[in-house]
């Protein structure tokens, strides 16, 4: 693909530190001009009008077209950016807009922070709520421990989906960045939405889970890194009651990486469960920090403390990849 305009770095730079600003002031745009929920409707729409039959086949194409989708906004953006009438600001701006919407810092850090204020108050289904807007599973029976643990768990796999991935994709290709990123989170939002193993979605969902595996491989071994080291940084400024464990981080994160269905979402998991020594648990399916006690909810706020950090450390590695 032809670029209309080859970005310096110090283009792609000021485009992340402007989305990095604009995650942090504004969390998410609204549904209308989100580009994520474009993709999500367009997904919707290759649902509600799947095929009875072939449907493995139906999921590839289905995968293909909506990569292809994102990839075209993306490529859009970079059409605008390189119109030279158009002021740089206003350029810049409109790019961090877009990459903006392939991660989500502050929203996964409120996620968090909602469901611990529900558990503090005692409004125990309050907590069960809020959690499922976040979770798959059925929260209306789930205790304390395991209200926190589902959070907790949350909050960590999305480390990975939800920003370390689309900041390394962005930061990995140059000026091609901002269509790595829309091709992840074409890919992410294809197996949140399809990427199930139930009847109805184990084939035309095959594709999109598959190439999510693959592309979140990388990222989600190196997070056990990123979270032992925000780890670390939250020992050192952090004042509660419960000193994290920044060794215990990176042990847990490499020995119980591979224990969960997904060959990925396990090591950042498992990282957050060595880091407050506490024990993950979804029933019946598997079990992270085993001897470890299960986690209250000063644990979610350490976990939303270290994934914030967590996220400014992949901020960081992704301006000094770009810059070099």
């Amino acid at each position: 693909m032809m670029l209309p305009v080859q970005a310096d770095a110090s283009e792609l730079v000021i485009v992340l530190l402007l989305a990095y600003a604009l995650d942090l002031i504004f969390c998410e745009p609204p549904a209308a001009i989100h580009p994520v929920v474009w993709m999500g409707r367009l997904i919707s729409f290759f649902k509600k009008n799947a095929p009875r039959t072939h449907r493995k086949l139906y999921g590839i194409f289905m995968g293909l077209t909506t990569i292809l989708f994102g990839s075209l906004i993306a490529y859009l953006v970079l059409l605008f950016m390189g119109i030279e009438n158009i002021p740089s600001p206003l350029r810049y701006l409109v790019a961090a807009y877009f990459l903006k919407a392939t991660f989500a810092i502050r929203c996964l850090y409120g996620a968090a922070d909602e469901v611990r204020k529900e558990l503090d108050a005692g409004k125990l289904d309050g907590a069960r709520q809020k959690l499922s807007m976040y979770v798959s599973r059925d929260t209306s029976k789930l205790d304390e421990n395991h209200i926190s643990s589902a959070i907790i768990e949350t909050t960590s796999e999305n480390y990975v989906d939800g920003i370390l991935s689309p900041l390394l994709f962005y930061a990995c290709f140059g000026p091609f960045g901002l269509i790595a990123a829309y091709v992840f989170k074409a890919t992410s939002t294809l197996d949140s939405m399809v990427g199930y193993k139930d009847e109805r979605h184990r084939d035309m969902g095959w594709f999109s889970a598959k190439l999510d595996d693959v592309l979140n491989w990388v990222p989600a071994r190196l997070s056990v890194i990123f979270i032992s080291a925000a780890t670390l940084m939250v020992r050192l400024f952090y004042h509660g009651i419960k000193v994290p464990d920044y060794k215990s981080a990176l042990k847990r994160g490499l020995a119980d990486g591979l224990k969960t269905p997904s060959p990925n979402s396990g090591f950042p998991m498992a990282s957050v469960a060595g880091a407050l020594r506490i024990k993950l648990e979804k029933p019946n399916t598997y079990v992270l920090g085993e001897g470890f006690v299960y986690p209250v909810s000063e644990d979610i706020k350490l976990t939303a403390w270290i994934t914030l950090v967590a996220s400014f450390f992949a901020i960081i590695i992704s301006l000094f990849i770009i810059l070099t």
